[in-house]
């Protein structure tokens, strides 16, 4: 993601024997690294949920239990929940005319001032103080209300800043009534640290080789009616889109539909200009391939028209593709 606020330490921390150190020095390695991780995170990565950090919660639970899990906010830093943890749901009746009240739950990095201590010792000739702080998230419940569009929106102006800046990542959304869990908490609303994938669209034009699949039923001539009597077949390799699955496939016929070629009939020797729209149908598809089956029409028809005149023409048609997955 592109962002003009990124920062890093223009300077890195050197030592030298018998260098008296301070804590500000050794704070200062971790200082550093970090705030390097946290511009590579925000640099190359979106932000969102990156795994875990499921919701467990049924219809009247009075809490939901977050699994253990890793989120980036935009300024790059590790949300990181180690232990499941359980959030009870906000004691709300309702919203005073018997309705239930939308809340999104949403998760954010710790400030410095939330941060507890976990180890303290005692310094020579000093006070104590903490050498192990607990970096645990922090869980907020954001109420919702529907906006003049009919959307969904926190009512705490600073609370809908944070989320829209992705400051706060907002794990899922439920309904409260009764200070109790009116359906299952939703996670539909949760961005993902990692690009979308689908819809992945790709496209492409390339040479096949043709071949016919029916034969005109006479060498000598074709049926009356606009049907020429054969389908030409060809694959189409489409490995280089790399598909993860097998995607939808439209495809087309690119080339000049008004074909010159030779009449085997009563003017033999002649040349007669024949249009061919061809009918489009595809099977076998599958992530790196389809097959291309193309039913022959012509205007004007000629019955005494046979396939063998047809095939040079052919050559240069190419099929042009593409594939929605």
């Amino acid at each position: 993601m592109a962002n003009s606020d990124l920062s890093a330490p223009g300077e890195r921390l050197a030592f030298f024997d018998g260098q008296p150190l301070l804590a500000t020095d050794l704070g200062g390695i971790d200082d550093y690294n970090r705030q390097l991780r946290w511009l590579h995170n925000q640099s190359l990565h979106q932000p969102g949920v990156g795994n875990g950090l499921t919701l467990a919660a049924a219809t009247g639970d009075r809490q939901v239990v977050v699994g253990p899990g890793y989120a980036l906010d935009a300024l790059g830093r590790e949300i990181v929940l180690t232990r499941s943890l359980t959030v009870p749901v906000p004691p709300v009746a309702g919203d005073g005319q018997g309705g239930s009240v939308f809340f999104d739950l949403s998760v954010s990095y710790p400030a410095d001032a939330e941060l507890k201590e976990t180890e303290t010792r005692q310094g020579i000739c000093a006070q104590a103080g903490a050498v192990r702080l607990r970096e645990e998230p922090t869980f907020c419940w954001i109420q919702l209300e529907l906006s003049d569009s009919g959307v969904l929106q926190p009512i705490d102006p600073q609370l809908a800043a944070d989320v829209k800046a992705a400051l706060r990542i907002v794990l899922g959304r439920t309904e409260v009534l009764q200070c109790k869990l009116k359906q299952p908490i939703s996670t539909a609303v949760r961005l993902s640290v990692r690009p979308v994938s689908q819809p992945y669209l790709a496209a492409g034009q390339q040479a096949v080789t043709w071949s016919p699949a029916t034969l005109p039923q006479s060498q000598q001539g074709l049926p009356t009616g606009p049907l020429l009597g054969f389908v030409l077949t060809a694959t189409v390799d489409t490995a280089a889109a790399g598909f993860a699955t097998t995607p939808f496939y439209t495809a087309r016929v690119a080339g000049s539909r008004l074909l010159a070629v030779s009449d085997p009939g009563p003017g033999a020797g002649t040349t007669v200009q024949v249009f061919l729209e061809p009918v489009i149908d595809i099977s076998q598809a599958k992530p790196t391939s389809f097959v291309v089956e193309a039913a022959l029409l012509s205007v004007p028809f000629d019955p005494q028209l046979a396939f063998a005149n047809f095939p040079d023409a052919f050559l240069s048609w190419q099929i042009a593709w593409m594939g929605l997955e």
